[in-house]
């Protein structure tokens, strides 16, 4: 990040914790992205995959659905 950035007059700075929450929310949305692109790159060089080899939703879901109920309690 430059200097100019850090000390311009009409930013305001965030205390060393907040930084380090948004820099792991950026690079966990940086993963997500890298993920993303990594499959639309397989369907450019190999094609769609077969219906066969898909997970249908209900078990998508409910895979889903289990991983968040087996997590840290949330405030809803």
């Amino acid at each position: 990040m430059s200097q100019e950035s850090a000390a311009a007059p009409d930013r305001q700075p965030l205390d060393e914790t907040a930084a380090a929450s948004v820099r792991k929310y950026a690079a966990d949305q940086r993963a997500k992205v890298d993920v993303l692109a990594s499959v639309l790159e397989d369907i450019a060089e190999n094609g769609y995959p077969s219906p066969e080899s898909g997970v249908p939703w209900e078990v998508a879901r409910d895979v889903h659905l289990a991983r968040l109920a087996d997590g840290e309690p949330r405030v809803a």
